[in-house]
C-alpha cells in the first residue's frame, strides 16, 4: 500500500535515478550539510549573524541588540563564528580599545538562504503559530 504525503510534487529532480554527485543519498553531501548546520547551530548564532547584516557592530551594541544574551555567551558564540570564518573581529585604533564585529564574505553568502527562510516563515509561520496555540489551549482544557 502506498501512502501519499502531499509533498510528492515539492521535490526537485536532482538526478535521473542513476548514481550522480548531486544525489541526496550521497554521504558526502550529508557530511557537508552537517558541517554547515554545526557552523550555524548555537543558541544565538543566527541572531548574531542577522544583526550583523546591517554592518559592523561593536561588542556592547551587539550585546544590547541581543538582550537577554550574557556577555559570556556572546563572547563564546562570536569566537565560534570567527573560528568558522563567518565573523571577523576588527580592533579599532581608539582609546579605550574598541572591537567591532562584521560578517565575512563567507557569511554574506548566506544572505540568499536567510531571505528564503524569511519567505518560508511568512508563508508558513502563521500556521505554525496557530498550531502551537491550539496545542497549548488543548493542553490547558484537557
Amino acid at each position: 500500500m502506498r501512502f501519499e504525503t502531499g509533498m510528492e510534487n515539492n521535490t526537485s529532480e536532482l538526478c535521473d535515478g542513476g548514481e550522480c554527485e548531486s544525489c541526496p543519498t550521497d554521504p558526502n553531501l550529508l557530511i557537508e550539510f552537517k558541517h554547515a548546520i554545526r557552523a550555524l547551530g548555537g543558541k544565538w548564532k543566527l541572531e548574531i549573524l542577522f544583526t550583523l547584516m546591517n554592518g559592523g557592530v561593536r561588542f556592547g551594541a551587539l550585546r544590547r541588540a541581543l538582550v537577554p544574551i550574557t556577555q559570556h555567551m556572546l563572547t563564546a558564540q562570536l569566537r565560534e563564528l570567527e573560528r568558522d570564518g563567518l565573523v571577523a573581529r576588527k580592533v579599532l585604533a581608539e582609546k579605550p580599545l574598541q572591537v567591532e564585529y562584521e560578517l565575512t564574505d563567507s557569511a554574506w553568502g548566506l544572505a540568499p538562504a536567510f531571505r528564503e527562510l524569511l519567505a518560508w516563515s511568512k508563508i508558513h509561520g502563521s500556521r505554525r503559530h496557530a498550531e502551537a496555540s491550539e496545542t497549548t489551549v488543548g493542553a490547558a482544557i484537557g
